[in-house]
C-alpha cells in the first residue's frame, strides 16, 4: 500500500456510504492521531486501538444524526507524489472555517486551528467537513 492515510479515509468514506456502525483500519501512530482528532472534533463517536500482535488495528465508531453521517466529506490533500505544505500564516480553511484541516507539524499532528494558535506550519494531510 503506497498511501495508508488515503486508505483510511477511503475506508471511512465507504463505511459511511454503506451506513455501517463501525469500520476497522490497520493501525499506525499517524492513523491513531488522525482518529483522535476526528473524535475530539466530534466527527466520530469513538476510536479504539486493538493490539493484535502485529501493527494492530483501529476500530472507529461512526456517528450519524437522524440517519445522516456527520462527516459529509473527506479529502486527501498531501499525497506521496505531491506533498502540500503550509505555513502558519497561510493555513488553509475548509468551507470557510466550518470544516477541519488535519496538519502534520513538528509538534505533532493537529488541526489547522491548533497549528495556527501554536504558530507552526506543516504538511496538510487531509480535509474533513
Amino acid at each position: 500500500m503506497t498511501d495508508p492515510i488515503a486508505d483510511m479515509l477511503t475506508r471511512i468514506r465507504n463505511a459511511l456510504t454503506a451506513k455501517h456502525d463501525t469500520v476497522e483500519v490497520p493501525g499506525s501512530n499517524i492513523k491513531r492521531a488522525i482518529a483522535a482528532i476526528l473524535l475530539d472534533e466530534g466527527y466520530i463517536k469513538g476510536a479504539e486501538f486493538v493490539d493484535d500482535g502485529l501493527s494492530g488495528k483501529i476500530v472507529i465508531d461512526l456517528k450519524y444524526i437522524e440517519g445522516k453521517p456527520v462527516i459529509s466529506g473527506l479529502k486527501r490533500v498531501s499525497k506521496p507524489g505531491l506533498r502540500n505544505y503550509s505555513g502558519a500564516a497561510k493555513m488553509p480553511k475548509v468551507l470557510g472555517g466550518l470544516g477541519t484541516a488535519i496538519v502534520s507539524t513538528s509538534k505533532g499532528i493537529m488541526t489547522d486551528k491548533q497549528a495556527k494558535a501554536a504558530n507552526v506550519g506543516g504538511e496538510v494531510l487531509c480535509f474533513v467537513w
